[in-house]
């Protein structure tokens, strides 16, 4: 079992950044592929960001492409979104998640542990 708890949303203009880290704890950590999705009012939940167990691959959204980055500190048993350049429609809660496996990362259904969520709002 792992425990993911997010943290770091909040309120910001466009064009401003945001920080989100999330946690975890439970079993090894270093084991897991982590990913970042978000979820907008009235609408699906979508793929943000990806890493892989060492932080060597990463995956993004074209929506976020150039404007966000994830990374991980295995050892604070953390992963980290960076957020830059803010826009009105990056407005939503974003969950982190883990998963064992590499397939079909940006397949929500795969991952196997996700957090409770940190609302981030994007003023215009």
């Amino acid at each position: 079992q792992v425990q993911l708890v997010e943290s770091g949303g909040g309120l910001v203009q466009a064009g401003g950044s945001l920080r989100l880290s999330c946690a975890a704890s439970g079993r090894t950590y270093s084991n897991y592929f982590m990913g970042w999705f978000r979820q907008a009012p009235g609408k699906e939940r979508e793929f943000v960001a990806a890493i892989s167990w060492r932080g060597s691959i990463t995956y993004y959204a074209d929506s976020v492409k150039g404007r966000f980055t994830i990374s991980r500190d295995n050892a604070k048993n953390t992963v980290y979104l960076q957020m830059n350049s803010l826009k009105p429609e990056d407005t939503a809660v974003y969950y982190c998640a883990a998963k064992g496996s590499l397939a079909s990362v940006s397949v929500g259904d795969t991952y196997d542990y996700w957090g409770q969520g940190t609302q981030v709002t994007v003023s215009s």
